[in-house]
């Protein structure tokens, strides 16, 4: 099922981001505050209905020709002790003038959820998901057809299962299990009835010898390309 939240690789770690509560880190070159009200039409993922007082920030990372990152925050407080927590957060990382990543966090600034337009078609192709702050599962429309067909699962921040749908029919034929980062083992369903019917051991021998065991989660799209991971 794919995961949309509202109100951001992301990651959206890929991603272990705490909460994120300003008193944080310094904005990236220019920014420039307004209302929500005001979000320009660049494909944001970020204009929804603000719950209370919100704050809306908007700066350019290093190298931008424009403002491409944009944030929304909710007010908590009142006087000295009012803070700002971050609902929302969303950058244009290929400069084209489009929102293409956006990840959206809960009341206390925790990151729930992430959505990604990997290509820069227009339309979201990866979706990310955390659990008490943590990456837990990203599922990816990998050829741009319109549906998922790889699904990730995460345990303590590394791979823990991959399901793929290779046929394009919609569910998962090939699993992989993996232990701590590297791939164990590899099933593959032959008939369609989402059971494995082999376990490809020499696949899985020729993946483990191609490929190094993927590291702990690193900073998502949403980090990178703005220049200020929390």
């Amino acid at each position: 099922m794919r995961c949309f939240g509202l109100l951001l690789l992301l990651p959206l770690a890929m991603v272990g981001c705490g909460s994120t509560v300003t008193n944080g880190p310094a904005e990236p070159s220019e920014t420039k505050k307004k209302p929500l009200q005001s979000i320009a039409n660049d494909r944001s993922m970020c204009a929804q209905p603000c719950p209370g007082e919100c704050e809306v920030t908007e700066a350019a990372s290093p190298g931008a020709p424009h403002l491409n990152i944009r944030r929304v925050f909710r007010l908590v407080g009142s006087g000295e002790g009012k803070q700002r927590v971050l609902l929302c957060r969303e950058a244009d990382t290929n400069f084209d003038g489009f929102k293409d990543v956006v990840r959206r966090y809960n009341q206390a600034g925790a990151p729930l959820t992430e959505e990604v337009d990997s290509n820069h078609d227009g339309r979201v192709d990866k979706w990310i998901t955390f659990a008490k702050g943590r990456l837990a599962e990203i599922q990816q429309d990998t050829n741009h057809d319109g549906n998922v067909d790889e699904w990730k699962s995460y345990s303590g921040g590394r791979v823990a299962r991959i399901k793929r749908d290779t046929n394009g029919d919609g569910r998962p034929d090939v699993w992989e299990i993996y232990r701590e980062g590297r791939l164990e083992r590899m099933g593959v369903d032959l008939d369609g009835d989402e059971r494995v019917d082999r376990w490809d051991h020499d696949a899985t021998r020729q993946r483990v010898e191609e490929q190094p065991a993927e590291p702990a989660s690193q900073p998502s799209a949403a980090e990178t390309s703005e220049g200020d991971a929390e």
